[in-house]
């Protein structure tokens, strides 16, 4: 399987990159405009109008290429299953770190210097739940 996606991936990188190639060729609208004046830009290797159809159809070729190799891509990407041992950030999303048991803000800003106790309202801060629901603000 993972053959099949280095090839269809490597179809897409050169089908982008020949892609961008016959952009950057083609002439504008307005490059017409100059010929039409003479200034020599129709005599060109495939004619006056050959160029302008071979290179739109190669380039429309390529863009069809191009997504259907992304849409195999995607495809074959969500056929994976999904591993529980993976280091996604959104997966470890559900997982909530362990509140210790002090963990007013008061009790850890040390009161006066680093060896005296903390003061007796500190004591009574209640520990924030573990979910986050305690940290909106109520009006």
């Amino acid at each position: 399987m993972n053959v099949v996606l280095t090839i269809v991936l490597a179809v897409q990188i050169l089908s982008a990159l020949a892609m961008i190639g016959l952009i950057l060729v083609q002439h504008g609208k307005g490059a017409d405009m100059g010929a039409a004046f003479g200034s020599g830009g129709s005599g060109s290797l495939f004619g006056a109008s050959g160029s302008a159809n071979f290179l739109s159809r190669a380039t429309a070729v390529l863009a069809v290429v191009f997504f259907v190799c992304t849409l195999m891509l995607a495809y074959f990407g969500n056929l994976a299953p999904a591993t529980p041992s993976s280091n996604s950030v959104l997966e470890r999303a559900g997982a909530v770190a362990p509140v210790p048991a002090a963990s007013g803000v008061a009790a850890q800003i040390p009161a006066g210097g680093a060896t005296s106790a903390p003061p007796a309202e500190a004591a009574s801060v209640p520990a924030l739940p573990a979910s986050g629901a305690g940290q909106i603000p109520t009006r």
